[in-house]
């Protein structure tokens, strides 16, 4: 048994933390006791979430027994709504089942839909491939039969449509949004470029991801998962390899499941020491496992990679205290589980028993105890919840208000067997971080570093982006200071996106001196700042009108031998144009036409009629002359983001995916 030491909170709240290793304990599980509605003006919300999931439950059974009579009985309730209906449609057996109980709820008097449970039911027909009644449904939306319900969108539509693998309809609402002049969102170019490479139509899948490049569209992490599946499907795991280790320059957080794909795909080479390498990577970026890893992970155990498995192995194997619920008349012992959200069912020993994993919402849970009332937390208290890490990091993500997220971490910490470990300590600090709880921050940072715990380094880095979002800078640049007593010695590639971090906190909280005498100690430190970190500082000071620092900081670009590239160029002449300085920006113009760069359309005009405002026709009309020469070659927006993403990135990921799918030459920026 891990040794416990009791550490108070300025809060006034105690918690405990861990010594290391970090092992996680469970709560012993009891049945759940469900409590009543309160019969007062006041509602537990709590009491009414557990009344809710008793009630979703039942129905799950009820939809996997032979018994409609007993279905019916359920519906009539009349606690009965569009939460639990929702609910129990999600976790239906099959879609037949989820459609008999649309049917059957059109008996019930008191019961009409809402939006979710008719995107849910959409999105139940779209995956049994229904698209003749997923069509009535949608007309039947859009033409107001339901009240309340909005109009679906272009992206629902082209979601559903891509669930049901009609590539056609897709493709033309698409087109159709495109041809709307709205500008489509960077998921719906996901959605096509997925559903192409699923059809292995791979050509198109890459041309889809050229015109994101094309088009100015910012890609997103969804984007990168698209292709390193597709890559990995096409039996290119090296290549999808090569993409993932490029997204942290890009700064792109990296997914589960772009883990997972890539742990599948090399387990099937047998390349077990790369899969290494990424469950370190995995748990250096604060990522809980997935079950799709598991069988990998037993042969890699079996293989002798014991050290680097075993703890992962534990948090994924089912926990046999978490109990199960039985479809009977009377399901009032009902558990609640505290894990997991599938719908998978276990036959038991008896002849056409149904057991089932009881339904959870830690997303509705949380939302329930957003006041932390002590009412509240007695129900919680006696509902007996399996409290896993897991679960608590899905609360702590899932409050709306960090106090009440702190005041749940503390609570927890107190259950008979639950221990902290470095994911659900991560998850709350970020969580402090985001909303300027600077005192409490470093209180929990304090209270780690002396049980020896580390935090990982994207945990740091998430830290100090959020203290600039809750304009906190000289707290980033303690948090900077500290780094190695708080996640250990960092490596060159850690640093300076820790640094390109901080720069970008502090211009965001107007502490320009700070960022330049922080920049200054990175070059005296040999970490040379990339492109996009000097795009965002010149972006940053242009619009402060410190042209000299601009100027300044343009000449560190070109001592440094960095290229520059066709965004920084737009990026710094949109800044000078903004803040009226059009003949700065024209130099530029005529700086990147010696570069064989041109910039974008938008920012053509951008600068034309700058020079117009200030009276600099002659100049106007040079730089229309000039563009008019190259108008066939003029790009739209190549994309970028400040501080973080390069053209020169973006174009080395296309052309890692074009050459396994399409024989090109080197694209042109």
């Amino acid at each position: 048994m891990l040794s416990r030491h009791r550490i108070l909170i300025s809060s006034g709240l105690p918690m405990y933390l861990p010594r290391l290793p970090l092992i996680p304990c469970l709560l012993e599980n009891v049945a759940s006791q469900f409590c009543c509605f309160s019969s007062s003006p006041y509602v537990n919300k709590v009491a009414l979430y557990l009344e809710r999931a008793k009630l979703t439950d039942a129905i799950r059974l009820g939809l996997r027994s032979n018994s409609s009579e007993s279905l019916i009985h359920l519906l009539q309730s009349p606690n009965l709504d569009t939460f639990v209906v929702n609910n129990a449609l999600k976790s239906a057996p099959s879609p037949e089942s989820a459609l008999s109980l649309i049917e059957t709820l059109k008996t019930i008097p008191h019961f009409s839909h809402n939006q979710n449970t008719l995107h849910t039911l959409a999105k139940i027909l779209a995956k049994s491939g229904q698209t003749s009644k997923l069509r009535v449904l949608i007309s039947a939306i859009n033409a107001g039969k339901f009240t309340n319900v909005a109009r679906v969108s272009y992206m629902d539509r082209m979601r559903w449509y891509a669930l049901a693998g009609d590539l056609d309809e897709v493709v033309g609402l698409w087109e159709e949004w495109r041809a709307s002049q709205r500008h489509p969102c960077t998921e719906s170019y996901n959605i096509v470029m997925s559903l192409f490479a699923q059809k292995g139509m791979d050509a198109e899948a890459v041309s889809v991801f050229r015109r994101i490049i094309d088009e100015g569209v910012l890609p997103n992490s969804r984007t990168y998962t698209v292709v390193i599946e597709h890559l990995v499907k096409s039996g290119h795991v090296d290549s999808a390899f090569d993409v993932f280790c490029i997204l942290p320059q890009m700064r792109i957080k990296r997914t589960l499941k772009q883990y997972s794909v890539l742990v599948v795909g090399f387990s099937q080479t047998d390349q077990l020491d790369i899969i290494k390498t990424l469950l370190n990577e995995m748990q250096n970026d604060g990522i809980l496992p997935g079950r799709a890893m598991q069988s990998t992970l037993q042969r890699m155990q079996e293989a002798g990679y014991l050290r680097e498995t075993i703890e992962l192995i534990k948090e994924m194997l089912p926990n046999e205290r978490i109990k199960k619920i039985a479809y009977s008349e009377d399901s009032s012992d009902t558990d609640i589980d505290g894990e997991d959200e599938d719908d998978n069912y276990i036959k038991g020993d008896v002849a056409d028993e149904v057991q089932l994993k009881p339904w959870l919402d830690p997303a509705a849970l949380a939302s329930a105890l957003k006041h932390w009332g002590s009412e509240e937390v007695l129900t919680l208290e006696k509902a007996n919840f399996v409290w896993t890490n897991r679960l608590v990091c899905k609360m702590i993500r899932n409050f709306s208000s960090a106090d009440t997220a702190w005041q749940f971490f503390c609570w927890i910490a107190y259950q008979p067997g639950f221990t902290h470990d470095i994911y659900t300590i991560s998850r709350m600090v970020t969580k402090l971080a985001r909303h300027g709880r600077v005192n409490l921050v470093d209180q929990l940072l304090f209270k780690i570093q002396s049980e020896g715990i580390r935090l990982s380094f994207s945990t740091v880095r998430l830290i100090i982006d959020f203290y600039g979002i809750s304009g906190n800078g000289d707290a980033a640049l303690k948090i900077l200071r500290r780094v190695k007593t708080i996640c250990g010695l960092l490596s060159k590639s850690s640093q300076l996106i820790l640094y390109a971090s901080i720069l970008r906190t502090l211009t965001k909280c107007k502490m320009n001196n700070d960022a330049i005498n922080i920049l200054e100690e990175m070059i005296l430190l040999g970490i040379s700042p990339e492109i996009q970190t000097f795009s965002g500082l010149m972006n940053h000071f242009a619009l402060e009108g410190d042209i000299k620092t601009v100027q300044r900081l343009f000449g560190m670009v070109r001592q440094s031998g960095l290229e520059i590239d066709a965004y920084t160029y737009t990026v710094v002449i949109r800044a000078y144009c903004k803040c009226e300085r059009a003949s700065l920006a024209l130099r530029l113009f005529e700086d990147m036409r010696n570069s064989n760069l041109v910039p974008d359309s938008t920012t053509k005009e951008l600068l034309v009629n700058s020079l117009w405002k200030e009276g600099k026709l002659r100049e106007a009309a040079f730089v229309e002359e000039k563009s008019e020469e190259i108008r066939d070659a003029l790009p739209v927006a190549l994309p970028g983001n400040l501080y973080t993403l390069s053209s020169v990135d973006l174009l080395r990921v296309y052309d890692i995916y074009a050459s396994k799918f399409i024989r090109t030459s080197e694209p042109e920026q």
